[in-house]
C-alpha cells in the first residue's frame, strides 16, 4: 500500500519497527485516550485525532527524535518506540516504548522490538549509552528494561503525580558493553522467552 504500512525499517523476530503513516492517527488517538494504556504514560489530557495528526507532521522532523511503529509479523500495528532527545555529543539518548494494544502485553513484542532498536542505537547510531525511565509502579516495564540488560542508576524520589499520589521515578542506563551479552544470547535463542 501507498500509506507507508508495509514499510520496514527495521526487523525482528516477532515484530518489525516502521515509520508512522497518516493512516495509523486513528489507531494512535485510540491508544493515548485509553485510560489502562495512558497510566503508563505522561499524557494526561484528552487527544483528538487532530492532536495526534499535529504530532504525526512533526515526526522525522529533526535528529534528535526518532519514532517508530511496532507491527507484528502478520502486519498489526500494536505499539510505538523511540530513541528520544539523542545528544550527539555525548552520545547519549533515552528510549520509550508503548504497546497499545493491550492484549499483547507481556508476551515479549516489546522485548523483541527494544533488542532490535538498541541494535540500530548502538551498532548504526553508534551511540556510547541509553536511558529509560520508569515509573515505580509500572513493574511490567522495569522488568523488561532489566531483561533488555539496563541497571538501575538511581531514583528521584517523588517525582510523577499519578493515580492521586507522588511516585518515585526509576532511572536506568546501559553501555554498549553491558547489552552486548544480552544481544548474543538473544540472537542465540528463537524464542523471546
Amino acid at each position: 500500500s501507498t500509506d507507508g504500512t508495509n514499510v520496514v525499517f527495521l526487523k525482528g523476530k516477532e515484530v518489525v519497527l516502521r515509520p508512522f503513516a497518516k493512516s495509523d492517527i486513528p489507531t494512535l488517538t485510540r491508544w493515548i485516550n485509553d485510560p489502562e494504556v495512558r497510566e503508563f504514560l505522561s499524557a494526561i489530557f484528552p487527544k483528538t485525532e487532530k492532536d495526534e495528526e499535529e504530532w504525526f507532521n512533526k515526526l522525522g522532523g529533526d535528529d534528535k527524535n526518532i519514532i517508530l511503529g511496532i507491527e507484528t509479523l502478520d502486519g498489526i500495528l500494536i505499539g510505538s518506540m523511540g530513541i528520544h532527545s539523542i545528544n550527539w555529543v555525548d552520545r547519549v539518548a533515552t528510549t520509550g516504548a508503548l504497546i497499545g494494544e493491550k492484549e499483547y502485553w507481556g508476551k515479549g513484542y516489546g522485548t523483541d522490538a527494544k533488542m532490535v532498536l538498541l541494535d540500530y542505537a548502538f551498532n548504526v547510531l553508534n551511540l556510547h549509552k541509553i536511558c529509560s525511565a520508569v515509573i515505580a509502579y509500572n513493574k511490567r516495564s522495569l522488568r523488561y528494561s532489566l531483561h533488555c540488560g539496563y541497571k538501575i542508576e538511581g531514583r528521584r524520589r517523588g517525582h510523577v503525580f499519578k493515580k492521586g499520589r507522588y511516585w518515585d521515578l526509576i532511572e536506568l542506563g546501559l553501555f554498549k558493553r553491558e547489552w552486548l551479552p544480552f544481544w548474543k544470547r538473544y540472537k542465540e535463542t528463537n524464542t523471546n522467552s
